[in-house]
């Protein structure tokens, strides 16, 4: 999959590819190759940036598409094909990261989305955060908020219907995103 998700500037946009979807609701493995390979490098970039952690938007690209393929015969065409998958592909992540809440909240008591990780001045200073770092480093919720906010332009009434929180939640998480980054990248 690396060779697939590697990117450069002309793969970072989908392509235009409704006759495609068509064909592959209807079964054509080729068709959706080539959708596949139109809009891998935008999943996985969107799941990067939900998720923070490069190995697990990599799951979570290839779960995107396999959800993609049998749900495609859904596909109306009343969007963009892209639109679609993207819509889908933040659906998957924000499962994925409710499951791993349950999953976490069954093994250990303590609250663990919230727990920032300990990084002292020495780890900050000896390592030249960028913004992905820092992103990266935010906690689950606020760095679910800030991409779908920040930078895939959600408003906090989707948000909050999508994260099931209030738009005051979002707003919240979204102010306590910004102020670890700016803590974080100064």
């Amino acid at each position: 999959m690396q060779s697939a998700i590697a990117t450069s500037p002309e793969t970072m946009s989908p392509i235009i590819s409704e006759p495609d979807a068509e064909l592959a609701a209807g079964g054509d493995r080729h068709a959706f190759e080539r959708l596949y390979r139109a809009n891998v490098n935008h999943v996985y970039a969107v799941c990067v940036r939900m998720c923070g952690d490069r190995t697990r938007a990599e799951e979570l690209t290839q779960d995107a598409f396999v959800r993609a393929w049998d749900r495609l015969p859904q596909f109306r065409g009343e969007s963009a094909f892209s639109t679609w998958l993207h819509r889908l592909t933040v659906n998957v992540v924000l499962e994925a990261q409710r499951t791993d809440r349950r999953n976490r909240a069954r093994t250990d008591n303590e609250d663990a989305l919230d727990a920032e990780p300990p990084i002292t001045k020495r780890e900050h200073l000896a390592e030249q955060m960028d913004l992905a770092v820092a992103i990266a480093a935010l906690p689950p919720g606020a760095r679910a908020v800030f991409a779908l906010h920040d930078i895939e332009g959600y408003k906090h009434e989707e948000i909050a219907e999508m994260l099931d929180i209030t738009s005051g939640g979002s707003k919240a998480q979204l102010h306590r995103a910004r102020r670890l980054l700016r803590e974080a990248l100064s």
